[in-house]
């Protein structure tokens, strides 16, 4: 019993429910119709259960850092509650496992592939880079915004537009909610070697720009679905409004970057992505009015 809350600690239960409710927001507005909710069921436990087991190795390739931060050094691998091996083993099971449930249950070739990818660009591509260069947060925010396109291949509508608007969305607003982390962490990431825009740059002007313009980007993209008659004015009021109090957070870590403004700049990312989603799920009639 007691490895099975140490499992749960190093998955992080958090991340997957988010990731699982963006695909499975994408998934009910990308086409005319939600899928069949016995296959978006199992499209959500297959990616859940793949996306358990890459957190897993994740922490496991990231084992010196982590042991070097205080906000990791608790994890179950670091902290020792967990051994190398373990975590070794029950990642490639969850991965493999999940991979297997996906392609059984769904027989959806397109969303089993993107999976497989997201997992690739996740572990092979971003997680080295950490330790490297602090142009890593394009290329996460890649796979931080997959869920959409799984939620669109679940669908089987193809990528189209609300596929790709979802997918900008994502994308944009992970550059604000990432480089206040970066900056309120900033001395345990500087003491992990882990190369963010506040590692680089002490004086936080590089993440201020990155934070900036990645709000000022978002605010048009989450209209697109709006522009083209996707979604109603309802939910354009909505994007406006979010998008603007999410600008003004990202203007004010810009001209000041302190754990004040990083702080406030964490808390409206964490209220913007749920919230739209929200609004989409509204708008397209799967919330109730």
């Amino acid at each position: 019993m007691k490895n099975v809350f140490r499992i749960l600690a190093l998955i992080r239960p958090r991340i997957i429910a988010l990731v699982l409710f963006t695909m499975t927001a994408a998934a009910c507005t990308v086409g005319r119709q939600a899928p069949p909710w016995p296959l978006l069921v199992h499209a959500l436990l297959g990616t859940a259960a793949i996306i358990a087991g890459a957190l897993a190795l994740n922490q496991r390739f990231e084992l010196r850092g982590d042991a070097r931060m205080a906000r990791t050094a608790g994890r179950p691998l670091p902290s020792g509650r967990l051994t190398r091996g373990q975590v070794t083993r029950f990642g490639i099971a969850a991965s493999v496992a999940g991979l297997a449930y996906l392609a059984l249950t769904t027989a959806n070739v397109a969303l089993v592939a993107l999976v497989a990818a997201s997992w690739v660009i996740y572990l092979c591509t971003y997680t080295p880079l950490k330790s490297r260069t602090a142009w890593q947060t394009p290329i996460g925010a890649v796979a931080g915004a997959m869920p959409t396109l799984l939620g669109a291949a679940t669908a089987e509508t193809g990528f189209g537009t609300m596929a790709l608007a979802m997918f900008g969305i994502v994308y944009f607003w992970q550059f604000p909610h990432a480089m206040a982390i970066a900056w309120l962490y900033r001395h345990q990431f500087a003491a992990a070697e882990v190369k963010l825009a506040t590692v680089v740059d002490p004086s936080g002007r590089l993440a201020g720009r990155l934070a900036f313009w990645g709000a000022v980007a978002l605010l048009p993209v989450s209209l697109i679905p709006v522009a083209t008659g996707l979604a109603d004015g309802r939910y354009g009021l909505i994007a406006v409004l979010l998008g603007a109090g999410y600008l003004a957070l990202a203007t004010g870590f810009l001209r000041r970057a302190d754990d004040v403004t990083a702080r406030r700049l964490l808390r409206g990312s964490l209220v913007y992505l749920p919230a739209l989603l929200a609004a989409l799920l509204w708008s397209a009639g799967i919330l109730p009015a």
